[in-house]
């Protein structure tokens, strides 16, 4: 992104988190209420459910990299990076390393490979990668006395049963936490409730199944936890937009 006038970017609640480097010019960021400086080279990597604003300098318009992305993962990885002392705002070591894995993204998502979303994947664990090994600051790495239980075991409990019948109150009972906890505490840690969470990785595995299997409808529908077949349609549809028959034929 190129400025051509002087200009503010401000977004608040989004359900992801962006990463840009400053490769001209200058400007500013505002996030959870300070003011940093940006200068070229300047990198930022912050949590967009939480307001922001970044604006360049009207005498010395900048130009951005940036990369705006989600994923189950992403909120675990954060908080690590801020528990080793990661910073909104950091100068890279290696700035190379930075743009030639955005280099990469850009050419991926605008081409037709037809494994486009595994190698986009790739790339952004070479991002998060990148990030983890800038935030190594001991002085002001910890974590808070009162931090929360990790919800990580349920999460791997849901990416191994999904296809099963789950329940919250199953999911309390065999982790022996209250299940009004367990729903907060999940939804603060990942980011999206239990249910959006297990929807996601049945969705997941049965485009899988719809891309590299010549399973019925029926069959990946109970595979992947569905039940009914014409419930599954319905609500892959929902989430994807397109019906799965529909889906396996663009594949």
């Amino acid at each position: 992104m190129r400025a051509l006038r002087e200009h503010t970017s401000s977004r608040a609640g989004l359900q992801s988190y962006l990463f840009f480097m400053v490769t001209e010019g200058s400007g500013r960021l505002v996030y959870e209420g300070r003011e940093h400086r940006l200068e070229k080279g300047s990198c930022v990597f912050i949590d967009c459910r939480k307001a922001y604003a970044h604006t360049t300098d009207p005498d010395n318009l900048w130009s951005l990299r940036w990369c705006h992305f989600d994923g189950f993962n992403l909120s675990l990885i954060y908080e690590k990076y801020l528990e080793r002392g990661g910073k909104p705002v950091f100068i890279p070591g290696e700035k190379e390393a930075f743009l030639q894995v955005l280099d990469s993204l850009y050419t991926l998502a605008s081409g037709a490979d037809y494994i486009r979303d595994m190698k986009i994947n790739e790339k952004l664990n070479m991002l998060c990668t990148l990030l983890m090994a800038e935030s190594w600051h001991p002085e002001e790495a910890g974590v808070s006395p009162g931090k929360k239980a990790s919800v990580l075991p349920v999460k791997e409990y849901l990416d191994q049963h999904y296809a099963e019948r789950i329940t919250l109150d199953e999911l309390a009972h065999a982790f022996f936490i209250n299940k009004y906890y367990l729903t907060r505490v999940f939804r603060e840690q990942l980011g999206v409730s239990i249910s959006a969470y297990l929807l996601g990785v049945r969705i997941t595995k049965a485009k899988q199944m719809l891309r590299f299997t010549e399973k019925s409808m029926e069959e990946i529908a109970l595979a992947c936890g569905f039940g009914a077949a014409h419930y599954f349609s319905r609500v892959f549809k929902d989430v994807e937009g397109v019906p799965p028959s529909v889906y396996r034929e663009q594949w």
